[in-house]
């Protein structure tokens, strides 16, 4: 039997951490392919008058060509391409669209030519990881964090009440669309929820993801039956492209307006089965300390991503795609989950990301890559129980079942990126075990870095 003839690959540069891969799948590769398929197929094809696997193949050809010819191209596509990144040690991020297959045509008797853009790692020299400069800092918590703290827990815990007339901080619950001018519809979700500024907020507001400035202006004081419309540009880093910089019409039709009644901290300590008020202050105070250690850390760790990024050179891509913004977005939700950021606090945190500047961006999106390389570098391993910890470190500053969020993060397909945080983190941990670190005082602290998230 005669060897098979080998693909034609070549690799070309199409921007900054962006590959073409070229293949030229030989015409009688493509034949012998189409062949096998059909013999496949004439074997368990049935059609009236014929027995199965008695259909004459010229039936069989006529009958089921197109979809041979359809899934033999996407099979010899998918073997060549995996064949062609792993002899070129290509390190590819994620996988390519399946747009590269629409109007490509196959023929027996003619070679396949597929050209495929693909996302890889980029080039770069990592920096020096030994002696990174680290301020610490200590980080004590005052009578009035713990005040803070019970209120935010006793208005969390209150219980809504329905109102006639809207006022700042209240709560509307309704049907809520966005449109682009073309009439493309994004979102129509029932029961979508936005608050009416409250005064601190400086007439900002947030609806469907999309933070507006003039937000309390558009949206007034409005009640029940009461339909709005909110205009907004959207924002250069949302996630999906056709958002970014789009003149957006966003209506909400209000359903029904409810204000916060904070529940009493003596009512609270009993449902959380404490004796007193005290006592859920002082396990207040324990959680505190708890999230304090983890937020010490985390300042270390923005330290050293800071120097990493200072530090290295690199050409990352012109353009955001939506895989490599969903990819920040997904970081600095997890980010601020381990952080124990209230779960409103962090919509908004990630609304102020996709209306970030490109640079910005652009600074996420290198730490990502440089990271990947440091983890290697160093060896970080992840196992399971890491990741387990880490749900459950999670799960226990949002008071849930750790149970609970794994299946929240499995349903939106976040595990991964999960693994991916617990390998950031170890990295930055082994970087920060060979820092030089300097202890100060928080007011020393906030003084160095005033300008800096």
């Amino acid at each position: 039997m005669a060897e098979a003839t080998a693909n034609t690959v070549s690799i070309s540069d199409v921007g900054p951490s962006r590959k073409k891969i070229t293949i030229e799948i030989p015409a009688e590769t493509v034949a012998a392919k189409l062949r096998d398929s059909l013999d496949t197929l004439s074997v368990e094809a049935e059609l009236p008058g014929f027995r199965k696997g008695r259909v004459p193949r010229r039936l069989v050809e006529r009958r089921f060509g197109e979809t041979v010819k359809r899934e033999a191209k996407g099979q010899m596509v998918a073997e060549a391409y995996s064949r062609a990144v792993e002899e070129h040690k290509l390190q590819v991020l994620g996988e390519p669209s399946s747009e590269m297959l629409e109007g490509l045509s196959i023929e027996e008797g003619k070679p396949l030519t597929v050209e495929i853009e693909v996302e890889v790692l980029p080039e770069f020299v990592l920096p020096e990881l030994k002696g990174v400069k680290v301020y610490k800092p200590k980080l004590e918590i005052a009578d009035d964090d713990v005040a803070k703290e019970l209120e935010r827990l006793c208005i969390t815990e209150g219980n809504l009440e329905e109102r006639d007339a809207t006022e700042p901080g209240d709560y509307l619950t309704g049907v809520a669309r966005m449109e682009l001018p073309d009439g493309t519809e994004f979102y129509n979700i029932n029961g979508a929820v936005v608050q009416a500024p409250e005064a601190d907020k400086n007439g900002r507001g947030m609806i469907l993801g999309i933070m507006v400035e003039d937000f309390e202006k558009q949206l007034g004081l409005p009640k029940a039956g009461d339909e709005i419309t909110i205009k907004a540009k959207g924002p250069q880093n949302h996630e999906i492209e056709r958002i970014r910089g789009a003149d957006l019409t966003m209506s909400f039709k209000v359903e029904r307006v409810d204000r916060i009644v904070p529940a009493e901290a003596a009512t609270l300590a009993l449902g959380y089965g404490f004796p007193s008020e005290d006592a859920l202050k002082q396990e207040i105070r324990n959680r505190i300390e708890a999230r304090a250690n983890v937020e010490q850390q985390s300042l270390m760790r923005q330290q050293v991503a800071s120097s990493l990024i200072d530090s290295t050179e690199m050409d990352v891509p012109e353009k955001m795609t939506e895989r490599q913004t969903e990819r920040n977005l997904q970081r600095r939700r997890l980010e601020l989950m381990y952080r124990g950021i209230d779960p409103r606090h962090i919509e908004e945190q990630l609304s102020d990301l996709r209306n970030a500047s490109h640079g910005v961006a652009v600074r996420e999106l290198k730490l990502y890559f440089i990271l990947h390389r440091a983890a290697d570098e160093m060896k970080v391993q992840v196992t399971e129980g890491d990741v387990n910890a880490r749900i459950a470190q999670m799960a226990a500053q949002r008071r849930e079942r750790p149970e609970k969020l794994r299946q929240e993060l499995i349903q939106t397909n976040q595990i991964g990126a999960v693994f991916q945080q617990v390998r950031e983190h170890k990295t930055l941990d082994a970087i920060l075990a060979q820092a030089a670190v300097e202890e100060v005082s928080r007011e020393e602290f906030e003084k160095k870095f005033a300008a800096e998230d």
